[in-house]
């Protein structure tokens, strides 16, 4: 029995530590995240006002070159820096914005698919702006070059629109500079219907002398997310450099206080990734590169991942092509997947942060994918996987319940035992030991399906968090995003009072189901003796409910449909095994009047 309120003791300090971690640490991160949305609603707001002021962007090729942007000591409204440079339109399914020709810089792009919040009537999400916003993130191909180059392509270079009035996912555009020593660049830009730019530089050496010169490619960031981060998700720079090396992440924090760097690798890919979309650059893959991810601070504070080949030499009247991969756009999982393939970019599909687990996610992620597809709703198709969970578990769950019953069924043999032995602990344990192995029981065996499914539930949970395609996906109801907590709460009932709960009492319809089905699971086993653990058990579906209240709501949904699911699996093997289901008597229980005790 000590042992018994010892273990018990533990899972208290167990919850007690969980439910110490909601209060300190995921009730202010949600706080902040949503003073932070309040923020960006307030911030967009303002700039649709000051739009209304600017002069308008234009056709294809607009405007006039300005100074160069970076260095613009006061920022400006959006809509003005696009209308300050000329520029070529850029419109294809996914994607919508413009090149900006000073620098052939990608510094204007909007995804037409995705929308700041599950309000139909919200902005599109914005990707890219230009450098003289406050919210500069752009990406910019260029070369160095030296003496006998003369001035190569950079970051104020005014390219000329060679062929194409607009890139669209079937027409490509092509830019053109030539310089004071004879060479002329040719880049000609195409794009698929997602988010791959092909950009492919053709450098003629009409002078008289071989020149050998670089091209470089940097993502540049003004600003970090609006949303803070989590332990179970990276945002910031990554990279992978090297055919066979693995992946390589670093926070903006870790960036802040010192720069990486990387050198002479060959084969790779570098960028930086928001939880939703990303920015990444694929230089040559034969050819080697440098790279770093940096932090500066002259001027605007930004983020910098930037990569510089190993020069190359062109002879007097030869050429030479260069060709570069750059993705800008949301991190789809058949997307992301596709390009590794086609591309052969090694570890592309470690764009998304699939984490440790990653064996496990990503197959979590096809199985709930393969559901969605046929029934067209990802909440459907979390109660799918969950059932097919399960059938994978059956066995070991059938040992597990079995073991139980086996365990019920020795009860009053073990009630013997405690009353023949008594106080001697030592021979309890052994006489116990002995009837277990006569009746071949293992009293372990129920604890590995739990201790297996744990991983199991940590990759379900990362697939919700992280995959855009659960980012606003509804369920049914009031659940419109699968990916936030429910948005209900009975503090005023349920939406029915026109103020908002607390995120420390935020408890909505989703949680409460699942701590209902997980007391009727825990009542179908009898109440434990001790008052010790009959509280805990009796207690710890209200903490649970409270603890995963600001979980995604998909993932509530996956344990009440889980909970539901057991408590069905087990009153079937108990049955089989002609022992009690003291859920009903349990039940009962709870609602009858003790004696009053006698005088």
């Amino acid at each position: 029995m000590e042992n018994n309120r010892n273990y018990f003791i533990a899972i208290a300090l167990s919850v007690l530590i969980v439910l110490a971690w909601q209060f300190f640490y995921m009730n202010p991160r949600l706080d902040a995240q949503r003073k932070a949305e309040q923020a960006a609603k307030l911030q967009q707001q303002t700039q649709q006002a000051q739009a209304t002021q600017a002069p308008a962007a234009g056709g294809a090729v607009t405007g006039a070159p300005p100074a160069n942007a970076q260095t613009a000591p006061t920022p400006v409204n959006r809509d003005q820096a696009l209308a300050e440079t000329p520029r070529v339109t850029i419109d294809t399914p996914a994607l919508a914005g413009s090149i900006n020709l000073e620098g052939a810089r990608l510094d204007d792009l909007k995804l037409k698919e995705y929308r700041e919040t599950v309000d139909k009537s919200s902005p599109i999400i914005t990707l890219f702006s230009p450098a003289n916003t406050k919210d500069g993130y752009f990406t910019e191909l260029g070369y160095v070059g030296n003496d006998a180059t003369g001035t190569v392509p950079g970051p104020s270079t005014i390219w000329k629109l060679a062929s194409g009035d607009k890139l669209t996912d079937k027409s490509p555009v092509t830019l053109s500079y030539t310089n004071e020593k004879g060479l002329t660049f040719t880049r000609t830009i195409s794009l698929d219907d997602r988010y791959m730019f092909t950009i492919t530089d053709k450098v003629a050496n009409a002078g008289q002398a071989p020149v050998s010169l670089s091209n470089y490619g940097r993502v540049t960031r003004y600003n970090k997310p609006l949303t803070p981060s989590t332990y179970v998700l990276h945002e910031g720079f990554l990279g992978v450099f090297g055919a066979h090396s693995g992946i390589s992440e670093s926070k903006y924090a870790a960036v802040e206080k010192e720069n990486v760097r990387n050198e002479q690798v060959t084969g790779g890919w570098l960028g930086i990734t928001d939880k939703y979309w990303a920015a990444a650059m694929v230089p040559p893959q034969t050819v080697p590169f440098d790279s770093n991810f940096s932090h500066f601070t002259d001027g605007q504070a930004r983020f910098q991942a930037d990569f510089k080949n190993t020069p190359v030499t062109v002879a007097p009247g030869q050429s030479t092509e260069i060709k570069t991969l750059v993705f800008a756009g949301a991190k789809e999982v058949p997307v992301i997947n596709g390009y590794e393939r086609t591309y052969s970019i090694p570890l592309f599909n470690r764009l998304i942060d699939w984490g440790w687990f990653w064996f496990l996610t990503q197959p979590m992620f096809q199985l709930m994918d393969f559901f969605f597809r046929f029934f067209g709703n990802f909440g459907v198709a979390i109660l799918c996987t969950t059932i097919f969970v399960k059938a994978l578990f059956f066995p070991l769950a059938s040992k597990q319940y079995a073991s139980m019953a086996n365990m019920k069924r020795m009860q009053p043999k073990m009630e013997e035992l405690k009353a023949k032995f008594g106080d001697d602990r030592m021979g309890l344990q052994q006489a116990t030991m002995q009837l277990y192995k006569e009746e071949k029981i293992n009293p372990i065996a129920g604890c590995w399906p739990v201790l297996l499914q744990i991983p199991i539930f940590f990759s379900l949970y990362k697939v919700i968090y992280i995959t855009i395609e659960m980012r606003h996906a509804p369920f049914f109801g009031w659940i419109q995003d699968l990916s936030a907590p429910d948005p209900t709460s009975i503090v005023n009932l349920f939406g029915l009072l026109p103020f908002a709960a607390p995120a420390v009492l935020h408890l909505g319809v989703w949680p409460l189901i699942m701590g209902v089905t997980m007391f009727l699971q825990m009542r179908m086993n009898p109440t434990p003796p001790d008052p010790t653990q009959a509280m805990i058990f009796n207690w710890m579906p209200l903490v649970f409910m409270f603890m995963l209240s600001s979980f995604p709501a998909g993932l509530v949904i996956y344990w009440a449909w889980n909970n539901t699911l057991s408590v069905i699996q087990q009153s079937i093997i108990m049955k089989r095994h002609g022992v009690k289901v003291e859920l009903i008597d349990n039940l009962k229980g709870l609602f009858k009047r003790k004696p009053a005790p006698s005088k």
